[in-house]
C-alpha cells in the first residue's frame, strides 16, 4: 500500500524572549543527548534534530509506530522518564520549547526541567537544580516557556511525567564565557557559538538565515541561507546581530554547494546600534556605512576579503546583501572584541 504524504510540523512563533537567543541544544553547534531512562519507541537523539518534526502516516518499525522524536514505552512502575542533554556551550537559559508535534495519544501529561551548573558533575544527583517545575503539556503543540534563572548551565535534564513522547526540545539562551579565539588572535564575532543570531531578512524561501552562523562548512545546499529567484528590481538582504561587539578585520563568504544559484555579487554594511528594536534596525540598516563594497562571487567557494574591508571601528550588527539573490552557506566576520 502506498504511504500518504509526509506531514511537517509548523514552526513555533517565537516570543520576544527567544528572538535574541540561540538554541543551545542544537546538535549542529555540538549539543548531544547523553542518556535517558528509556527510548523504546523512538531514540533520544531525535529530540534535538534541528529540522521540524515530521509525521509519516502508515510508517512502522519493529517496535511500533515510527515517531519523529523521543518516546519511551508505557511505564508500569513508579517514577518518570528523563533525558539528559549536554548543551553546545554553557550558557544562561532564557526559556525552552517543549514541542509535542504529532504526539497526540502518547504525549506526557506534564514535564519539568533540571539544570546542571557549569563545573558541576552531571553524574552526581546533587549537581542538579530545578529550572522548571512540573508543567502541564498538550498534544501536538509547541510549549514556549520563559525561565528566570541566571546560573550558567552546561546540561539540562528533561523529565516527562510519567512517560510518553516529545518531538523536539529547544533550549534558548546565550553562551557564557570568553569567545573562541583563532590562531591569529581574531574572533568570529558573528558565530552562533559566540552568541551571534539573525535579526531580520527579506526572504528565506529555501534556507534560513541562521544557518550562516553555524560552525563548519555546509553539508549540502539546504544548509545555508537561500532566497527565491528575484523577479523584480532590488536585492535580498539579512541583518545579523554580532555575538560580540567588535571591529571587523576579515570577512569570509562561503558559497559551498551553491553552483547554479550563488549570488552574482554580495556587499556588507555594518552599524553600531546597541539596544535598538528589531523594527528600528531594519529601518536604519539601509543607511549603515559600507563594510564591504559590491564584490563578485564564485560558485562553491570560500571568498576571503581583507584589504577591501572598511575600517569602521566597533560595530554590533551587519547587513549582508545578495545582488540580486541566491544562496550563501556561511558568513565569518573575524575581528577583535571591543573592550567592555
Amino acid at each position: 500500500m502506498e504511504q500518504s504524504a509526509v506531514l511537517t510540523a509548523p514552526a513555533a512563533v517565537l516570543p520576544a524572549w527567544a528572538n535574541q537567543q540561540i538554541n543551545l541544544a542544537d546538535p549542529r553547534l555540538g549539543a548531544e543527548t547523553l542518556a535517558c531512562s528509556d527510548d523504546f519507541f523512538a531514540p533520544m537523539a531525535r529530540l534535538l534534530q534541528p529540522q521540524a518534526a515530521i509525521f509519516v502516516p502508515g510508517k512502522y518499525d519493529a517496535n511500533g509506530k515510527w515517531m519523529d522524536g523521543w518516546e519511551s514505552r508505557r511505564k508500569r512502575t513508579a517514577g518518570h522518564d528523563w533525558c539528559v542533554v549536554k548543551l553546545a556551550r554553557p550558557g544562561r537559559i532564557a526559556g525552552v520549547d517543549i514541542d509535542t508535534s504529532f504526539f497526540t495519544g502518547n504525549y506526557p501529561p506534564a514535564a519539568s526541567l533540571d539544570g546542571c551548573p557549569e563545573g558541576a558533575d552531571p553524574a552526581q544527583a546533587d549537581s542538579w537544580q530545578p529550572l522548571l517545575a512540573a508543567t502541564p503539556l498538550n498534544g501536538n503543540q509547541h510549549h514556549l516557556i520563559a525561565l528566570a534563572g541566571t546560573a550558567v548551565i552546561s546540561h539540562v535534564r528533561l523529565n516527562i511525567l510519567p512517560d510518553g513522547g516529545v518531538a523536539r526540545l529547544r533550549v534558548y539562551g546565550r553562551p557564557a564565557g570568553a569567545p573562541t579565539t583563532a590562531a591569529d588572535g581574531l574572533v568570529d564575532l558573528a558565530a552562533a557559538l559566540n552568541g551571534g543570531y539573525p535579526v531580520a531578512w527579506n526572504d528565506a524561501h529555501f534556507g534560513v538565515a541562521g544557518n550562516l552562523l553555524l560552525p563548519g562548512r555546509g553539508v549540502d545546499m539546504g544548509d545555508g541561507w537561500e532566497t527565491r529567484r528575484r523577479r523584480e528590481p532590488g536585492f535580498d538582504w539579512c541583518i545579523l546581530a554580532l555575538g560580540q561587539t567588535g571591529t571587523i578585520r576579515r570577512i569570509e563568504v562561503d558559497t559551498a554547494h551553491f553552483k547554479g544559484n550563488f549570488p552574482d555579487r554580495c556587499s556588507l554594511q555594518a552599524g553600531y546600534a546597541p539596544g535598538l528594536s528589531d523594527q528600528a534596525l531594519v529601518a536604519q540598516a539601509q543607511f549603515w556605512p559600507t563594510l564591504l563594497p559590491e564584490t563578485r562571487l564564485q560558485a562553491d567557494h570560500i571568498h576571503t576579503f581583507l584589504d577591501d574591508v572598511a575600517a569602521l571601528g566597533k560595530v554590533t550588527h551587519v547587513r549582508l546583501n545578495l545582488h540580486p539573490d541566491g544562496g550563501v552557506s556561511r558568513l565569518r566576520l573575524w575581528g577583535e572584541v571591543a573592550p567592555a
